[in-house]
């Protein structure tokens, strides 16, 4: 693993001068400006490495430019030599020039030139991969929905994993030079691990959903089409955050946000599934009304024995026919949901009528909260305040 503490790593040019005629150089393309003392002596070291990877004076001039000079190596390490242009590579792989740079547009990644030589062997391995995707008869459609799910979900992680790292590496106030080389050595480690564990977290999601996720069959039984399932739906989001927003620093924010992400993430019953994070709200979404609704009461009672730590939270419950595009949800359901979370006070799980008539456990309690006429529904929606049964009692 990275050296994330301890003494700093030896230079990578450790015993090796840099000449004068490199210093001079240096200075005058301006990228010693501003500096002395232990901070030019690290930029000349930075600058010695990078020159003997083979940077040029013009790539370091514009890394410089764009704040990321320390970042120039780690680019290196992970840029494959570009061997292709598009055509080269869509002739090779045995599909379109189109279809290949929508894909890659769809995984987030810039449309390049149809002449440039931007791919590598990499590149082109991946598109015999799509080759064979579709082949195997999967549509066009199909598999640009999966590149962009894979392509936002993958840019997450990288992310985070790079949030982590940056302060991991800030916290040991290391010098230009020394950050270039933790950030080289942590991908030439990292990099060949993240693969197979992506791998095998995509196989256990798989394994998951085959378990848990029955009910994209039984609606395919029913008649509807493939996109459209029976679901329920649910909200939580944190109440008076917008207000907490303005009076707390933003650092302080994350650290909430992330608290209540991780109280979400443990408060899930299978099959539900905590489909996405939208600012502070959590959405959940699942084929049993019974495990939702456990979700939901359960995420209330850990958001409450945080005490201070958290602002409480509301949830709002439905039921019904929603489209499932893209990893996410869309329709009814998850429209009423969001609306019925709205209108929940602090502190309760409200959901509407359909979605208590599902759930027909005797571990649960109702209270009538009446009907409301919520945005963008014509008619009034009958709610229902969700409380577990008390020890004892018949619930109504």
């Amino acid at each position: 693993m990275p050296r994330l503490s301890g003494r700093p790593p030896a230079r990578l040019n450790s015993g090796v001068s840099v000449e004068r005629a490199d210093v001079a150089t240096y200075d005058a393309a301006g990228l010693l400006d501003g500096l002395d003392g232990p901070g030019r002596e690290a930029r000349l070291a930075l600058l010695s490495d990078l020159a003997a990877a083979g940077v040029s004076i013009a790539e370091m001039k514009h890394a410089l430019e764009e704040h990321r000079l320390p970042l120039l190596q780690l680019d290196r390490l992970l840029t494959g030599e570009p061997l292709y242009t598009p055509g080269e590579v869509a002739e090779r792989a045995g599909i379109t020039v189109d279809f290949l740079l929508v894909m890659r547009q769809a995984i987030g990644l810039a449309r390049p030139d149809p002449d440039e030589r931007a791919f590598d062997g990499r590149d082109l391995q991946t598109a015999r991969t799509f080759a064979l995707m579709l082949a195997a008869g999967l549509p066009e459609e199909g598999l640009l929905e999966v590149a962009r799910v894979l392509g936002s979900g993958l840019a997450q992680v990288v992310e985070a994993m790079r949030m982590v790292f940056a302060r991991a590496v800030m916290a040991q106030n290391l010098d230009e030079h020394e950050v270039a080389i933790r950030n080289a050595e942590a991908a030439q480690q990292l990099v060949p691990l993240m693969g197979p564990l992506m791998a095998h977290t995509l196989e256990l999601h798989m394994r998951d959903q085959v378990r848990n996720q029955q009910f994209g069959l039984l609606d395919l039984s029913a008649g509807l089409p493939p996109d459209m399932r029976q679901v329920y739906v649910g909200f939580s989001d944190l109440v008076g955050f917008t207000r907490l927003n303005e009076r707390v620093d933003v650092t302080e924010i994350g650290r909430l946000l992330g608290r209540f992400t991780e109280l979400a993430m443990d408060a899930v019953r299978p099959p539900t599934r905590l489909v996405k994070t939208i600012g502070d709200a959590v959405m959940f979404v699942g084929p049993a009304p019974a495990a939702l609704l456990e979700t939901a009461l359960g995420l209330t009672e850990r958001v409450e024995a945080a005490g201070e730590e958290l602002p409480s939270i509301r949830s709002g419950l439905a039921a019904g026919l929603a489209l499932s595009r893209a990893g996410d949800w869309y329709g009814p359901p998850v429209n009423l949901a969001s609306r019925v979370t709205g209108v929940a006070r602090q502190g309760s799980v409200l959901a509407a009528d359909d979605f208590r008539k599902a759930v027909g456990d005797e571990r649960y309690s109702w209270s009538n909260a009446g009907e409301r006429k919520l945005r963008g529904f014509k008619r009034p929606v009958h709610l229902y305040r969700a409380r577990r049964a008390e020890p004892g009692r018949t619930p109504p």
